[in-house]
């Protein structure tokens, strides 16, 4: 579907972006989660935002899909040179002010991007996301889901990667039907429990994903082991950016009350919940509401 690809440079690292839409177009810049690529930000959805209006750009970050891969187990890099690459991203397309839009990890970067360069980023949205650094900030949040708990017990017994598209341990990286079927169970504990899996359209998506990848053991691996560096909750009454928080109601990775944590914390925020909805990258069901939502949160600025 790459309407526009390219390779952008970065600080040790080539990126690969997709393009879609008219350049002209109000930029909605999508920055996908840990053990994802871009391909996760599914091709329906980015027509959806295509249609109404907006360019859309989506691209592999560091040891995702096309882009640079690094030794598994053993990334140079940490959560900030994410932010400093998607800073450089938005330059090097000429973007000016990007509307960002982040998933879990991805938001991460997001939160720290509307902080650190605030006149690269037009509109803030967060999707999946939990205020300030996973795991050392939120003690006063629900903590994972038992059933997911359970899912990174097993994967570490394997000493496999735990995560969303993560999948449990003991992989055979050369095998492609392994690493798919390890690929859709790994997305099976993260998603709504309301709603029956969709096994052959995460299938589906996981195959292409396989393909797409450079390295699909360092995809797979080392985003997961990163170094978020210095907690930033306390920083967030600090974004300026217009903010629009949207989380699942039964995200079993942040549990929704992480979610309206963040909005409470990011002056003027606005929070929308997602029925039927985990730790995911916005399934189908949700697109007449969200895509109307993110439309109409990047009508305006600039």
């Amino acid at each position: 579907m790459a309407d526009h690809r390219r390779t952008v440079e970065v600080d040790g690292a080539d990126l690969c972006v997709e393009l879609h839409g008219d350049p002209a177009d109000p930029a909605v810049l999508l920055i996908h989660g840990a053990g994802h690529c871009l391909l996760n930000w599914a091709d329906g959805f980015v027509r959806r935002l295509v249609a109404g209006g907006r360019c859309v750009v989506r691209y592999d970050a560091r040891d995702a899909g096309a882009s640079t891969t690094f030794p598994v187990g053993a990334p140079p890099y940490a959560l900030p040179d994410l932010v400093e690459d998607a800073a450089t991203l938005i330059d090097a397309l000429g973007l000016g002010a990007a509307h960002v839009l982040g998933m879990s990890q991805g938001a991460a970067v997001g939160q720290l991007l509307a902080l650190d360069h605030p006149d690269r980023v037009a509109t803030l949205a967060l999707a999946s996301a939990t205020p300030g650094v996973p795991g050392r900030e939120q003690p006063d949040l629900p903590p994972v889901a038992d059933r997911l708990a359970a899912y990174f017990a097993q994967a570490a017994e394997g000493a496999g990667a735990g995560g969303e598209g993560a999948g449990a341990g003991g992989v055979d990286w050369s095998d492609r039907e392994a690493v798919i079927d390890s690929i859709v169970e790994g997305e099976r504990p993260f998603a709504a429990v309301s709603r029956p899996f969709d096994e052959d359209g995460v299938r589906r998506l996981a195959a292409r994903v396989v393909d797409h990848a450079r390295d699909i053991a360092a995809q797979s691996t080392n985003p997961y082991l990163l170094d978020a560096g210095s907690p930033w909750r306390h920083r967030l009454g600090a974004i300026t950016a217009p903010t629009l928080v949207l989380h699942g109601r039964e995200d079993p990775m942040f549990p929704v009350e992480h979610g309206r944590a963040l909005a409470a914390e990011i002056p003027g925020a606005r929070f929308l919940a997602l029925p039927g909805t985990g730790h995911e990258v916005f399934p189908e069901h949700t697109w007449d509401t969200v895509v109307p939502t993110l439309l109409a949160h990047t009508a305006t600025r600039s």
